[in-house]
């Protein structure tokens, strides 16, 4: 299994983590990216500039390896499928990023499995969604393309409605919840399962997006087994191979209700690297080739800041405090090779381990008042 030829749709952040795990197994990583200075870039032994959702490109691409994953959901079906056809192995598997494309269609899933998630509805277009004004208050997402908070409106009052999307989405309970967890889970083929610990995002109140994690998630042991469970029952349900974060709502009534899940390494999990045995990135490699699958225990407590580009910052990227946090002990930043910063773009994050909570936020308040990404 080490000696195959493995290729990532997708050359990112996530891509550029994988290949960094993917190092130190002296593991052939082939990266398709659409952008030629895509932070793979200047690591990979083999970097293809080309388009994640030609058919053409994504087929060629492929049809010389033996193992291929994504590090993004856009891509093409139709070409992996193929792929798959012709004994390519591919995960995750076509048919679970299909499903997981398509917010309706990954909504329908839950209901249909019997797995816990918000109330919702299907609409077409704005129109639609103007129809439900008992539903509120709600979220209407796009059913495509929503990333990184893009493609989520909240839909307060009758007096929103000219904020929905006039596209095919669903439009989704707003629940009353404590906090927002996410459980990462790993599976390979064999169907050996296991789950990352339990962390708590806390997300920026205008962009939604994960501003910064705990891990451990301050939460009850009962609530931790039932977060944990779900996960599990998810990612089995899905018969996924390779990684599935599954972000989850926490409501006031003690109640579990998974949000959405990413078929890939996730914002959720960047902390692994330095703070648990295995990585969710070489987890990742672990699970997709067939390999046992490594322990999840974490050392300690530890959290994630995402580093965000400043807003009102357009250009050749300036990061203002990293000798500060390069001082500060057990404080450990990653950068992700973009040359612009742009406002909001996420530039890297810093992994922060303690040996207590109380010390642990300290830090994060620290990092998160250090550091700032200007041009």
């Amino acid at each position: 299994m080490l000696s195959s030829r493995i290729g990532i749709l997708g050359g990112g952040q996530l891509g550029l983590m994988l290949l960094q795990a993917a190092v130190d197994w002296n593991l052939d990583i082939h990266v398709l990216d659409p952008d030629p200075e895509a932070p793979c870039r200047k690591i990979a032994s083999h970097f293809q500039q080309g388009s994640l959702q030609d058919y053409d490109t994504v087929y060629r691409f492929g049809k010389d390896l033996d193992v291929i994953t994504i590090e993004i959901e856009k891509v093409n079906i139709e070409a992996l499928e193929a792929l798959e056809k012709e004994g390519k192995r591919v995960y995750p598997q076509p048919s679970v990023i299909r499903l997981i494309q398509d917010k309706r269609v990954q909504k329908q899933f839950y209901l249909d499995n019997e797995l816990p998630t918000a109330d919702f509805i299907l609409t077409d277009n704005r129109e639609d969604v103007a129809q439900h004004a008992e539903f509120l208050p709600a979220f209407h997402k796009l059913g495509r393309d929503g990333y990184d908070g893009r493609g989520v409106q909240r839909i307060a009052t009758s007096a929103d409605f000219e904020k929905a999307f006039d596209q095919p989405g669903l439009l989704e309970k707003a629940v009353p919840f404590e906090k927002e967890l996410a459980v990462i889970v790993a599976r390979n083929p064999s169907g050996e399962l296991v789950t990352f610990p339990t962390v708590e995002m806390v997300f920026h109140p205008e962009l939604n997006l994960v501003e910064y994690l705990f891990a451990p998630a301050e939460i009850s042991p009962e609530i931790d087994t039932k977060a944990q469970e779900i996960a599990k029952r998810t990612a089995a349900a899905f018969k996924i191979v390779g990684l599935l974060a599954v972000e989850l709502f926490l409501t006031k009534d003690g109640e579990i209700l998974i949000n959405e899940v990413a078929p890939r390494p996730h914002n959720s999990g960047h902390h692994t690297i330095r703070a648990n045995a295995t990585s969710q990135y070489e987890q990742h490699w672990r699970a997709i080739l067939g390999l046992p699958l490594g322990s999840t225990n974490a050392y300690g407590p530890s959290a994630m800041v995402n580093l965000l580009g400043e807003d009102g910052y357009t250009g050749p990227a300036v990061y203002e405090g990293m000798e500060q946090l390069l001082a500060t002990n057990q404080v450990f930043p990653f950068l992700y090779w973009k040359a612009i910063t742009k406002p909001f773009r996420k530039m890297g994050h810093v992994t922060i381990m303690d040996d207590n909570m109380k010390d642990l936020k300290e830090k994060v308040d620290f990092v998160k008042k250090s550091i700032r990404i200007i041009s």
